[in-house]
């Protein structure tokens, strides 16, 4: 009477095998028939590059504020503005850490491109409207990379006053610190191509400085 579950079981498992070699084929067949895109990752939606730089700006600012505010805050909050030299180290070199990988990771503007001049007569020089961008964003990479320099200064500063004994130094140098934080950002907001707020109330903006450029023509020999 054993045999009969065994041989039961035995039979169900053989139809089972069989029933996989049967829809094995089948369901890959099935797959190679969907759309390729299926099996890929799906492209971006329009624009997406664009947002993405933007919030790689707003990254870059938020990866430089909370290593260089630690540093200030650990440097108000000590006994008479002093931290340990180990201490202080770490939180100097991890605010610089933040500023050169800002700084490194900072487009450089390819230079423009000169036309040759011919054997006799040189060009006229192209409108201005064709590169009117070109200065904006030689000038806004200049402010952002001035504001990244002076605040790495300023750290530096703030990093040996907590570390002097001079209690009333700590104050003037994080203050150059905060100062250099709002410069870089400021810098940074106006030069990076993000949206312009819309926040009713809030004042205007000014624009960066850019560089004048001649509007006319070279003299045709």
């Amino acid at each position: 009477m054993r045999a009969l579950p065994v041989r039961r079981i035995a039979t169900s498992a053989l139809c089972a095998t069989l029933l996989i070699g049967i829809a094995a084929p089948a369901s890959m067949a099935a797959d190679s028939d969907l759309p390729r895109g299926h099996s890929h990752a799906a492209a971006p939606v329009p624009g997406a590059d664009a947002l993405l730089a933007q919030t790689k700006t707003l990254g870059d600012i938020s990866g430089v504020l909370a290593p260089v505010t630690a540093l200030v805050d650990a440097a108000l909050k000590a006994d008479n503005g002093q931290i340990p030299a180990d201490q202080a180290t770490k939180l100097g070199q991890a605010a610089k850490d933040a500023i050169a990988k800002v700084t490194a990771a900072a487009p450089v503007a390819p230079p423009a491109a000169v036309p040759a001049a011919p054997p006799v007569a040189l060009p006229a020089v192209p409108p201005l409207s064709k590169n009117a961008e070109r200065p904006r964003a030689l000038a806004a990479a200049d402010v952002k990379a001035d504001a990244l320099t002076a605040l790495q200064t300023a750290v530096d500063s703030l990093v040996k006053a907590v570390t002097s004994g001079d209690a009333a130094s700590v104050v003037p140098a994080a203050t150059a610190v905060v100062t250099g934080l709002v410069n870089f950002v400021v810098a940074t907001v106006l030069g990076g191509g993000l949206p312009a707020p819309n926040l009713p109330g809030l004042p205007a903006l000014p624009a960066l400085p850019t560089s004048a450029l001649p509007t006319g023509s070279l003299p045709v020999s």
